[in-house]
């Protein structure tokens, strides 16, 4: 097959993909790429999840311990009651929660598809309370329910490995899959270059986030607060790289936050 013919079936390929792997965003509804199956999502989320616990040391039986566990479970039932009410619930089929604090000064914390949570001893000190940590956790468990990390692996594959049919690249190609997760769900420091949110997931992020904490209790105000001691430790140089580089610091963060604000107030109140 000559060059041309092959860019074709390429385009056409990569056209099909695109179209297949639509699906919705719940909360903003836009339509966004998920070419990997959930069944596989889910499947590489244990095993990193396993394979990161394995490797830290997690913090049980002290006080923030027990407040990752009690913030993380209220975040937990804000959101299996805002997807149920949206119709989203089978988003959650399968999941497992688990919330734990592992004793690492780094400022950070993830969430991974099948409810997996974690939360660096660090960022405690700039989340200061249960509301602070309700910013984080809420934040966090929104990007794992909006599937981005999904969504930056199908985009990965399709620029990392040139178009390369989806199983072929799950099945003949395990370790840059897999570093395509770890990459794409934040722990990519292990295998390389972090893909960082866009601005428009990270929006996303925010205002589900806001919802789920308002749901959960907590005032969706105090995520001013912190994301403005986060934007500080920034200005003065301290802003922790593992952190910061998969969720990027903008200058119109604040303002988007107080322009959801009203609606997250609304939950809050009900």
């Amino acid at each position: 097959m000559n060059r041309s013919l092959k860019n074709g079936a390429a385009a056409v390929v990569a056209a099909a993909l695109l179209v297949w792997g639509c699906e919705t965003v719940p909360v903003t509804e836009r339509s966004q790429l998920q070419l990997i199956p959930k069944g596989q999502i889910l499947s590489l989320s244990a095993d990193q999840y396993r394979q990161f616990l394995s490797e830290n040391e997690v913090i049980t039986g002290t006080a923030q311990a027990e407040m990752v566990k009690r913030v993380g479970n209220d975040i937990r039932q804000a959101v299996e009651t805002y997807l149920s009410e949206k119709g989203y619930s089978d988003l959650l089929a399968e999941y497992a929660w688990e919330f734990n604090l592992v004793a690492d000064d780094s400022v950070n914390a993830f969430a991974m598809p099948g409810g997996k949570v974690v939360v660096f001893q660090g960022i405690l000190e700039v989340a200061k309370d249960d509301a602070g940590l309700a910013t984080v956790m809420g934040h966090e468990v929104a990007h794992a329910i909006a599937r981005h990390g999904n969504e930056r692996m199908s985009q990965g594959l399709i620029s990392q490995m040139g178009g390369i049919a989806l199983a072929l690249a799950l099945s003949d190609k395990p370790q840059q899959t897999q570093a395509l997760f770890m990459s794409a769900y934040g722990m990519g420091s292990q295998v390389g270059v972090l893909l960082p949110y866009s601005r428009l997931q990270e929006s996303e992020a925010d205002e589900m986030g806001l919802i789920f904490m308002a749901l959960a209790g907590y005032d969706p105000r105090a995520a001013v607060d912190f994301w403005q001691r986060m934007e500080r430790m920034a200005d003065k140089g301290q802003a922790p790289p593992e952190f910061l580089s998969t969720h990027p610091s903008h200058d119109t963060r604040i303002a988007d936050l107080k322009e959801q604000m009203p609606e997250a107030l609304t939950y809050y109140r009900r």
